[in-house]
């Protein structure tokens, strides 16, 4: 086996997921943490990752020892932010060398091996990236309070002020909304506190609720579903304007909202070659070359 090992490290708003491999590419393991979003807690960020990564490490019937070995790659989200990027380096870290990229940079790297190409990534938060040529092309990704249109966070940002327009009698209220809406006692007070203290998570916690409504064909629903693709439409758009060759979906609700999506896009759309915590593997490779 070679000296290092290579751990790929995929950190979502929600979640985050890692996979060990050996110098020769062989899987030794994967693991699962909790919320990677880099412009949050670096502490938290920190337990979230070494969750994943002890669960790998433990899985390949290794040891925490073996950390010392592992040459890592982390592609998360918030990594955009230099500033939230210096607050988790500037943590200790177990690792021989520990690369940051963004979540969409490793799972373009994953889909597309380096070449000309774009992906869209469509979970808590969504952005579109990619390269044509030697070019960086970036769409959206901006967090859910301005940007991130499709995004599990802003289907529920949206579902919630539609609470609201439902309880003031400007829209007709639905199957979803009086679900929703009893979650909160029905009363604004209480869902305006939460909405003081809720990150972009708890905002997609209800992404669920809308595909299922959705299916039985609600009204609100439909119009949510309509409304994200229709925001996810338009950053793909201006990811084959700038030159995208093809575009690649990741995301948990990438599947759940392509058939939304317009003709155009479908079209375009191309399987990937390898997922994220690949791509944060060849991200963690690429950077040993340089060594």
């Amino acid at each position: 086996m070679s000296e290092f090992l290579y751990l790929g490290i995929d950190g979502g708003g929600t979640k985050c997921r890692a996979r060990l491999r050996d110098g020769e590419g062989r899987l030794l393991g994967e693991g699962v943490g909790g919320s990677a979003n880099i412009r949050l807690d670096p502490d938290l960020v920190w337990s979230s990752i070494l969750t994943a990564a002890r669960m790998a490490v433990a899985e390949g019937g290794l040891s925490e020892i073996d950390l010392k070995r592992v040459r890592a790659g982390l592609g998360a989200a918030g990594a955009g932010q230099s500033s939230a990027v210096e607050r988790l380096l500037a943590r200790p870290h177990p690792f021989a060398s520990f690369q940051v990229e963004t979540d969409a940079h490793t799972a373009w790297l994953g889909a597309f091996g380096g070449r000309d190409g774009a992906i869209l990534i469509v979970g808590t938060g969504s952005c579109g990236y990619g390269f044509v040529g030697d070019r960086l092309i970036y769409v959206g990704g901006w967090g859910y309070e301005i940007s991130d249109e499709g995004s599990g966070a802003a289907i529920g940002r949206d579902l919630l002020r539609r609470l609201i327009w439902a309880h003031d009698g400007r829209i007709a209220g639905t199957a979803l909304s009086n679900e929703v809406w009893a979650e909160f006692k029905g009363d604004p007070e209480v869902l305006v506190d939460w909405v003081g203290q809720a990150r972009p998570s708890d905002y997609a916690r209800f992404a669920p609720a809308v595909l299922s409504h959705a299916r039985s064909r609600d009204p609100l629903a439909i119009a949510l579903m309509e409304e994200a693709a229709s925001g996810l439409g338009r950053i793909a758009l201006r990811l084959l304007d700038l030159g995208a060759p093809a575009i690649c979906l990741f995301g948990g609700l990438s599947e759940p909202l392509r058939p939304w999506l317009p003709p155009v896009v479908r079209d375009a759309i191309a399987p990937p070659a390898a997922d994220a915590m690949d791509g944060a593997i060849l991200l963690a490779r690429q950077a040993d070359q340089r060594m």
